[in-house]
């Protein structure tokens, strides 16, 4: 058994579950992406896909890898590689490294948290959407560059909010008065709207049939933006049966063995979900629940030496 950590050493995630896999003493290797540039990555594929990464500290048999976390950025967004230009060889090997790791983490039977292919969805989250649904009631929707069906979605629902279309982050805000003439800039922007939600939020972690779930209360329109006068409240909790059984379905049938999945309560006890996070950064959650996210990862990678990539 080797667990396999890919990212950057000071990602909070990535050392949690780094620190669970040595508290366990469960073999594993740092595949640290500054190092980018003393990486080498040898890969064939066959009948057996069989390969080796190569740093200035380790020498990594991929055929003994049974589990593998991945936070990794886009290695060419790292500062010497841009520095260098789209030109340079440090760029050609950084793309090479990145395309051949994530080539393998497709095609290897080592359990992957997760799979790029099963990730991509959340590029796109009017798409992401439409799988949610099939689980949990979705925000009414609208993607738009006209500045008239922005205004004429917003005067139908009585109240909206704005957030990004893609994976990027960004603040959720609610449309107010003020807004109203800035809405002409859709037209160069193709931006999100979604009907408000009025109720309760709630963060839920699925790592495989483990379900965390913690409740938020708080004033703001993204929490996660309140400042600290005005910080939330966070704490654990349990949800309803059927509502976990959904989150953990879900996760399963969108081939996620751990993701972050944002929900809502209304007043009326009906439950919307807003978004499924892939890679989600659950450390902010476990520091003000104590709940042992880090430690059920890293439990995960290590409970299954191989398993088939449907999962």
């Amino acid at each position: 058994m080797l667990i396999l950590l890919w990212g950057l050493p000071g990602d909070s995630p990535l050392a949690a579950v780094q620190q669970e896999l040595q508290n366990l003493d469960i073999p594993h290797v740092l595949l640290n992406q500054r190092e980018i540039l003393e990486t080498e990555v040898k890969l064939s594929v066959g009948e057996k896909i069989i390969g080796e990464i190569c740093t200035s500290n380790h020498k990594i048999d991929l055929s003994e890898v049974t589990g593998v976390y991945l936070r990794p950025h886009n290695s060419c967004k790292l500062p010497e590689i841009i520095e260098a230009g789209p030109k340079s060889y440090a760029w050609q090997h950084a793309t090479a490294v990145d395309d051949a790791l994530l080539s393998w983490v497709e095609m290897t039977s080592a359990l992957i948290l997760n799979r790029p292919s099963a990730m991509a969805a959340n590029n796109s989250k009017p798409y992401q959407l439409q799988q949610i649904c099939k689980w949990f009631q979705v925000p009414d929707t609208l993607v738009t560059t006209s500045p008239d069906a922005a205004h004429e979605f917003w005067q139908d629902h009585g109240s909206a909010i704005y957030k990004s279309v893609s994976s990027t982050r960004s603040k959720v805000s609610q449309l107010r008065p003020e807004h109203a003439e800035r809405l002409a800039n859709v037209a160069s922007c193709p931006t999100q709207f979604q009907q408000y939600i009025p109720g309760r939020d709630y963060r839920v972690h699925v790592v495989g049939r483990d379900v965390f779930a913690c409740a938020i209360s708080s004033a703001a329109d993204d929490y996660r933006y309140a400042g600290i006068a005005n910080a939330p409240e966070i704490f654990s909790c349990r949800l309803p049966e059927d509502i976990e059984n959904k989150c953990r379905l879900m996760a399963t049938e969108m081939e996620l063995s751990l993701a972050g999945i944002d929900l809502r309560e209304t007043p009326e006890g009906e439950w919307y979900c807003f978004e499924v996070n892939p890679s989600p950064g659950f450390t902010y959650y476990q520091q003000e629940t104590n709940q042992p996210i880090s430690n059920a990862i890293a439990k995960l990678l290590a409970s299954l030496k191989v398993i088939s990539k449907s999962g």
